[in-house]
């Protein structure tokens, strides 16, 4: 009984109470409507009841949301509308109400008129703290056109600016006037552009080399896109007096801050609430106190070619990838490693080893080939010797004579033929080892870039936490609950983590720059990377669940790697030079061996002629004849007996040589076995990191806000908040290059193996995957 009397006396209470609560009906008088319009009114609406609680209760009723679409007269008429109905409270919003408004002498209903004009243009005494005015205030903004071109200058030292403005604004405002005076103190001219629509802005974007939109409130994201790509195409830098919203749609810069809104609507709300508590609108004070915030879209900024200033990092928030939207090139990994091989200079040079290689082949073979050789002379001899001559050698002479000269048998020969075909071999497996390395170094560089885009984006987006950190130690300096320490140890924070930027932005360019060496390409040539993820695109073929499970499970590692060291070893260009060169010792030991005993045969023979005779002595005496032509043949074999020694030290030589190279094989199958088993160590760490990156990132996140909501509320320092936040972006860092670095360790453990599968047709790698079965058959 006791307990159902005190329900109905507490039922009793609140029907009491809430029937004690006045109710307020808010017309909202605005200049227009767009789809995107809904939400922020709803928005509002929202944070007006939140703010006002309990206070009273809040209507919106439908029928007193009046649009006037840039008409006077309509917009008197909606004016007047809520004048007659059952209005409580008028919330005026845009330049065509203001027109109405502001010429009130006396105002009926409590009215609030916001978001109305720019600073530049509303000749308000900015030092007046209140409106003054009975049933009446104002919330004036602290943005200003002035302060957009001087920013916007700064960034692009525009000449002749294009600004666009709604036109029903030019003969409602004193546009002309504005922008002549803060345009001729920039050291430009500007073209206005008035609109209506999109399409007036775009049929007149000649004769300009930037773009300020002045205006703009009401366009759709579909338009403000269209505008965005159309000055991205064009080359015209943008700069807008709205929000970050539209820089993130295209438009390349806004001094608004991203908080502006929540700050104008949190305004109004208060403005709300204190009429509701009876507060008097004359007396509330009018100006809202907007941060500046310079937010660059990234991307935009580089389509169009203007640079970001490194002095302008710390006071800038960038939206947009890390894209290189000037690339004239975009690599995936394959299309990358295709040019590589076909055009990297290191891998030119080596082919013309092998090239040289093949010629001295050519030259060893050319031993047994035959040696012609044609000569002549003229002769004058001493006459009294041509006279007693006999007509053998006269006064004067000319002849000539043809020399053949054919290996028919050398041992030495035969042992440079076999040597060079070896040596030439061994520049081939020379050549294959550069070209598996330069595979791999290019596949390092093109996921070190990506790693380096990844840092670049993470390094970004630490710096705006810092920011935000940074604005949430202001707030709680403002309020008292922290010292100015707080302050000066985030501003320092933002100064190193600007630096890490700045490094991180450096480096990528580094990255690009090793690529296009690796490519032959210009220094400077513009490109960028595909990101890549696993089990996607090109990596699909990888089974990266199957090869997880593989070096997961002990007992299937171990084979799997014994599997792996022998297939390496099988095509390994390394072991197969060696194999080539230790062919070339072999033969030397065989040629100073019992080859020093086979003898060297050769056939030789020359035709001489004699074209004429003159002279003394020219002519044979009696009994004596004269032979112009003759010819010889012959055949000559030589043994070496003894060749002071050097047959038997370089028969020595060759035999050290194969033991070093013996030494050498059996040191690099070791190396081979060692690469391999790292390798697979290295992948099960990576595949571990991938995992566990993921939970750590999730976690240091979660704790991130945890905290900072408790440095807010006082409930911790600023130590605990900047080990959450460094450990977030380790654990970023950590995830987004657990991926990378998984596949820069497979592609490694691939150039181990002397295989790589990206490369290799579908069949081959399913003969790879068979050999191992069968390796695991024979196992069992």
């Amino acid at each position: 009984m006791k307990k159902t009397a005190l329900s109905i006396l507490l039922m009793g209470m609140s029907l009491v109470l809430t029937a004690q609560k006045t109710s307020y009906n808010i017309g909202i008088l605005t200049d227009r409507t767009a789809p995107e319009l809904s939400p922020l009114i709803d928005k509002l609406q929202s944070e007006i009841r939140a703010v006002v609680g309990e206070d009273a209760i809040i209507n919106f009723p439908s029928e007193s949301l009046l649009i006037n679409n840039y008409d006077l007269n309509i917009a008197q008429q909606n004016y007047n509308r809520l004048l007659t109905n059952d209005t409580d409270l008028i919330l005026a919003f845009g330049v065509v109400n203001n027109q109405i408004i502001s010429k009130q002498t006396s105002h009926l209903k409590p009215t609030i008129l916001f978001g109305a004009v720019n600073r530049d243009l509303n000749g308000i005494d900015l030092e007046k703290q209140t409106s003054g005015i009975e049933n009446f205030t104002y919330l004036i903004e602290s943005e200003s056109f002035q302060e957009d071109l001087t920013k916007f200058k700064e960034l692009t030292n525009f000449k002749k600016l294009g600004i666009a403005i709604e036109a029903p604004f030019i003969d409602i405002l004193p546009i002309k006037e504005t922008f002549d005076r803060e345009i001729a103190v920039l050291d430009a001219t500007y073209k206005l552009i008035p609109f209506n629509n999109v399409s007036d802005i775009l049929s007149n974007l000649d004769e300009i080399d930037a773009v300020y939109i002045a205006g703009g409130f009401f366009l759709t994201e579909e338009e403000n896109r269209r505008l965005a790509q159309t000055f991205i195409d064009k080359k015209l830098p943008s700069f807008t007096v709205n929000s970050p919203d539209d820089v993130e749609l295209g438009i390349m810069a806004t001094n608004r801050s991203s908080n502006d809104l929540d700050q104008f609507f949190r305004r109004i709300s208060l403005t709300v609430e204190g009429f509701v508590n009876g507060q008097k609108l004359a007396e509330m004070p009018v100006f809202i106190d907007y941060t500046p915030r310079l937010t660059i879209n990234f991307n935009t900024a580089d389509a169009i070619g203007v640079p970001i200033k490194y002095s302008l990092i710390a006071e800038t928030d960038f939206v947009g990838e890390l894209k290189n939207a000037r690339s004239k090139k975009q690599y995936d990994l394959l299309t990358l490693l295709d040019e590589t091989i076909g055009s990297n200079l290191s891998l030119k040079s080596a082919q013309r080893d092998v090239a040289l290689s093949e010629q001295d082949v050519k030259s060893a073979k050319s031993n047994y080939l035959p040696s012609l050789t044609a000569s002549g002379s003229g002769t004058y001899i001493d006459p009294r010797l041509a006279e007693i001559s006999n007509g053998q050698n006269p006064e004067f002479s000319t002849a000539g004579n043809v020399t053949l000269q054919q290996t028919l048998f050398s041992e030495a020969a035969n042992a440079n033929i076999s040597i060079q075909k070896s040596l030439q071999k061994v520049q081939q497996e020379n050549l294959n080892a550069t070209e598996l390395d330069l595979i791999f170094d290019a596949s390092n560089a093109y996921f070190t870039t990506l790693i380096l885009k990844a840092n670049a984006q993470i390094q970004a987006q630490n710096l705006e936490l810092t920011k935000r950190n940074l604005e949430i130690a202001q707030q709680n300096f403002d309020a008292g609950q922290s010292g100015k320490s707080d302050l000066l140890r985030f501003r320092s924070q933002m100064a190193q983590n600007t630096q890490a930027m700045v490094e991180a932005i450096n480096q990528l360019e580094q990255g690009f720059i090793a690529l296009n060496q690796l490519l032959n390409n210009p220094i400077n040539t513009e490109i960028d990377v595909e990101d890549v993820k696993l089990d996607e695109g090109i990596f699909e073929k990888y089974n990266y669940d199957q090869v997880t499970n593989i070096l997961d499970d002990p007992t299937l590692r171990e084979p799997f790697t014994r599997f792996l060291i022998e297939e390496a070893k099988r095509n390994a260009p390394e072991l197969r030079s060696l194999d080539h060169n230790l062919d070339v010792t072999k033969r030397n030991i065989k040629l100073n061996s019992e080859g020093r005993f086979l003898p060297t045969v050769a056939l030789q023979g020359q035709y001489n002629r004699t074209f004429s005779r003159s002279g003394a002595g020219s002519i044979a005496p009696q009994g004596f004849a004269l032979i112009d032509d003759n010819y010889n043949i012959g055949v000559n074999v030589s043994i070496p007996i003894f060749n002071q020694n050097l047959t038997n030290v370089n028969r020595q030589t060759a035999v050290i040589q194969k033991e070093q190279l013996e030494i050498n094989r059996e040191n690099i199958e070791l190396n081979i076995a060692a690469n391999v088993s790292n390798g697979i160590l290295n992948m099960v760490n990576q595949v571990s990191n991938i995992e566990l990156s993921k939970v750590s990132e999730e976690t240091a996140k979660e704790a991130l806000e945890l905290t900072q909501a408790a440095y807010s509320e006082g409930s911790v320092n600023i130590v605990q908040l900047l080990d959450a936040q460094n450990n977030l972006l380790s654990a970023q860092l950590a995830r987004a290059n657990a991926t990378y670095n998984y596949l820069i360790n497979s592609l490694q453990l691939e150039r181990f193996l002397g295989y790589y599968f990206l490369l290799n047709s579908e069949a081959d790698n399913a003969e790879f995957r068979q050999r191992f079965l069968q390796f695991m058959n024979n196992r069992n």
